[in-house]
């Protein structure tokens, strides 16, 4: 090996060790809008539109003040033989309530426009402050 390409190599190892991760993360004081679908009896719902085009519409809306978001497909219940009571949930880790809901106010008619779009449910909206986190092997 060249001098020329270990040092390339050396320098492109160092630019890669460098890089900050882009590591999705929850902390306490943020908020988590989540919007629930309800399943059942002749509701329809299109997961391909919702992700592609719904949330990244509202993602737009919400601007900085959106950490990340993220969808659950509801694929099943408590049991096997269950079916999932949600169809879909979506959620927006938000860091300020009230922008969000400044947001949401600012543009709520091509919210609800864009809902027909995809899905024949009155969603569900719930929005939490997150307070505690704890990982799987947390004691």
């Amino acid at each position: 090996m060249t001098k020329t390409k270990f040092i390339l190599l050396h320098f492109a190892f160092i630019g890669l060790v460098a890089c900050k991760s882009d590591k999705l993360t929850v902390e306490p004081g943020l908020f988590k809008v989540a919007i629930l679908y309800p399943g059942g009896e002749g509701k329809t719902f299109d997961m391909s539109y919702y992700e592609k085009t719904h949330m990244p519409l509202i993602a737009g809306f919400l601007g900085k003040n959106l950490k990340f978001y993220e969808i659950d497909k509801g694929i099943g219940g408590r049991t096997p033989n269950n079916q999932a009571p949600f169809v879909a949930v979506g959620y927006f880790y938000c860091y300020d309530v009230a922008e969000y809901n400044k947001a949401i106010g600012q543009n709520i008619d091509a919210i609800r426009k864009d809902i027909s779009n995809y899905t024949n449910i009155q969603p569900v909206v719930q929005i939490s402050e997150i307070k505690v986190l704890k990982s799987g092997d947390a004691k």
